[in-house]
Formats: structure tokens, C-alpha cells, sequence
């Protein structure tokens, strides 16, 4: 039976509708998919004590305290009643004391195929390990630990001073390690406050950034080393951490990496910086497209941020607690190695280990050798 002439235009019309509106939507989301393509802000997340990362890094978390004055043994001059000592993570009178029960702090304890990098804004960080050695910094230093194959350490907070407060502020940040270099032999550097290389910009309002170049290149601004076997050091893997201090009304542009690359920025301090025009608040994590140049403004305060950025490692990662492996086998391998040899015993008389209340910032490594900040 035929289509009547009406009822065939009807049904045409409605076909070539369906398909110009299917048409025109699928262009829709191309154009889109292009668009976001380009937008560099991937994702804006709240930040809490614990921070999240992309490959390479593992971890970074944000240690801020107010200690007061401190006592006789280098730990709180006021009382410590009401805490949860050994494992005291909730914030009471303006600080913590994590595992520490005298010091605060972190009492040693063992990690093995990866790296930790220690950047110390405020207050002073005691250092013991496994391998004989031990040092103090803080005040702008960076600690960079390769674990490879295994280390115990501790990392304690010495409240020096008696007559007044002792603030502490650092990041701690923790780095994975290749395969081929997990079973490294144990590592530390330090990269002293005084040669870290600080990078002064100024925009045409003469408003300033800093920035702390403590792994990777700012533009032509080059990083000290990183340790040999860290992802790091080979410089095609564009491994960065940038701390930068903005005052407000400064701008700056974080110039472009290769594609692949992962950035992540961590608004922590200040009220409002605004990414390519796009308000930013306090305390968020952004995520951005690394291949792009990104500009950042300082829009109502004096604001600070750190920068973490590097080539993925794109290898299967199995963490259980302070080892972190590629399988589930290298992590019994690594309880199973540390309860043999304790990666080498702990030659200090204490766990909670803290050095002389006289001593300056020093490093000694292993090897004897003592290292001090020019």
C-alpha cells in the first residue's frame, strides 16, 4: 500500500530533523571535547592534612604547628594531659605530637622504594637513620632521602627555644622510584636554604613572585641535583617542585611542559588567586594541562603555592604503609627483609633521637663526612 504524499513529506521532515539535530550535536561535542581541550584547569578539589598527587609522587602532606616554648628535654614546656601520646594526630592548643611522646615528631621508623623530599618553612627538623647518619635542618633547607632498598629513620621537632615559641611548618613529600631503582643503595642529601635557587620576577606593577626552585627548571633557572637514582634526576622526566611566594597583585606564568607531563598546584596559603582568569579559593588542589603556559594572579592577598610536577612512571604501584613496591610479593619481601636485618638496626639510644640543644644545622652522612650550610 502506498504513502500518501502528506505522510511521506511528514516522515521526511522528521528524518532529516533526527539527523541535522543528530548532526549538530555530535559537532556540539567535538567542539566542546577541542574547547576543554584547552581549558587548563583539569579539576579544583579541597585540600585536607593529606594532599593528593599524580604519578610520580605518592604523597604530600602539610605539617603546620604552633609549639610553645619548649622544656629541658627539647619537647612542650605545657602540659600534655588529654592526648592520644604515640599517635596523636588531632590538633589541641595549636599542635600535635604524631608519634612522639616526649618530642614531637616521628620516631624512627623503616621505608623502602621510594623517596621522601622535606622542605622546612619554619622551625628545625632532627634527623637519625639506620646508616649511622643524622642532622639537623630547617628554615628554608630541603631534606631529599632516597629509601631504595630500605632505611630506618627518625624525624623529630626539637623545640629549641625556651623563652619563646617554636612555630613548625613543612611539607613532606614522597617520590616513587622506578623499578630498576628500588633496591638502590640508601641516600640523603641536603639542599641548604642558602643555595636553593630562589628566582625574583616583577610584573609591570611591580609586584613580586619568588619562587623556590627545589627540583626541575623554571624557565632557564635550574635546581640543584636531586640524589642519582631518583626519577628526578634525569631532567627529560621534567620531575619540578616550585614553592611560590606571590605578593598580591603579582602575576606569574608557569611555562609549559611536554605533553604527558602531570602538574598539580596546592593553593595553601592566602584567599584568592585567579588561573587564567578563573577564581581560585583558599586551601584547593588544582590540577593542570601541563603542555599549556598557565597564568597566575595573586587577586586579593599575599598568597603562596607549591607546584608539583612530573613525567608519569606509568608502573603498577603496590603501598603498603612506609613500602611501596610493584607487587604484592616485594611488599612480603620487605616485612619480611625488615624483620630480618631492621635495614641495618638503629645504632642511636633512643628512637625518638634528637641531637644537642647547642648544635647549628649539620648533616652527617654514613660515610662520616660532615656537611654544613655555607
Amino acid at each position: 500500500m502506498g504513502i500518501k504524499r502528506r505522510n511521506f513529506l511528514t516522515r521526511l521532515g522528521l528524518g532529516l530533523g533526527a539527523a541535522v539535530t543528530a548532526s549538530f550535536e555530535s559537532a556540539t561535542h567535538s567542539i566542546k571535547k577541542k574547547m576543554e581541550a584547552f581549558e587548563p584547569i583539569i579539576e579544583i578539589k579541597p585540600m585536607g592534612f593529606q594532599w593528593d598527587t599524580l604519578d610520580p609522587f605518592l604523597f604530600c602532606v602539610h605539617h603546620e604547628d604552633n609549639f610553645p616554648k619548649g622544656n629541658e628535654n627539647m619537647g612542650p614546656a605545657d602540659s600534655l594531659a588529654g592526648r592520644s601520646l604515640g599517635d596523636d594526630f588531632i590538633i589541641k592548643d595549636g599542635y600535635r605530637m604524631y608519634h612522639g611522646k616526649k618530642v614531637p615528631g616521628f620516631p624512627g621508623h623503616p621505608h623502602r622504594g621510594f623517596e621522601t623530599v622535606t622542605i622546612v618553612r619554619k622551625g628545625l627538623v632532627d634527623h637519625a637513620d639506620s646508616m649511622g647518619a643524622a642532622g639537623r635542618y630547617g628554615n628554608g633547607d630541603v631534606q631529599w632521602m632516597t629509601a631504595g632498598s630500605g632505611v630506618q629513620h627518625s624525624e623529630m621537632f626539637p623545640l629549641l627555644r625556651k623563652d619563646k615559641d617554636n612555630p613548625l611548618e613543612l611539607f613532606q613529600i614522597w617520590i616513587n622510584l622506578p623499578r630498576r631503582n628500588k633496591m638502590s643503595n640508601p641516600h640523603f642529601s641536603m639542599l641548604w636554604s642558602e643555595k636553593i635557587p630562589k628566582l625574583q620576577l616583577e610584573n609591570q606593577n611591580k609586584k613580586t613572585t619568588q619562587i623556590e626552585i627545589i627540583a626541575g627548571n623554571f624557565g632557564k633557572t635550574q635546581s640543584l641535583n636531586p640524589p642519582p637514582n631518583s626519577w628526578a634526576f634525569d631532567r627529560k622526566n621534567e620531575v619540578a617542585i616550585w614553592n611560590v611566594i606571590m605578593e598580591k597583585g603579582a602575576t606569574v606564568n608557569l611555562p609549559k611542559a611536554a605533553p604527558g607531563v602531570n602538574r598539580m598546584l596546592y593553593f595553601y596559603e592566602g584567599t584568592s588567586l585567579k588561573i587564567e582568569g578563573r577564581a581560585v579559593s583558599a586551601y584547593k588542589s588544582v590540577r593542570l594541562r601541563s603542555e599549556q603556559e598557565t597564568e597566575i594572579l595573586a587577586a586579593s592577598e599575599n598568597c603562596k603555592f607549591l607546584v608539583l610536577q612530573g613525567r608519569p612512571i606509568s608502573e603498577p604501584v603496590m603501598q603498603y604503609g612506609p613500602f611501596v613496591m610493584n607487587t604484592k610479593q616485594e611488599i612480603q619481601q620487605a616485612f619480611e627483609d625488615y624483620h630480618r636485618t631492621q635495614y641495618g638496626g638503629w645504632p642511636w639510644p633512643r628512637y625518638d633521637q634528637v641531637h644537642d640543644r647547642s648544635k647549628g644545622r649539620f648533616a652527617k652522612f654514613a660515610d662520616g663526612r660532615i656537611e654544613k650550610p655555607a
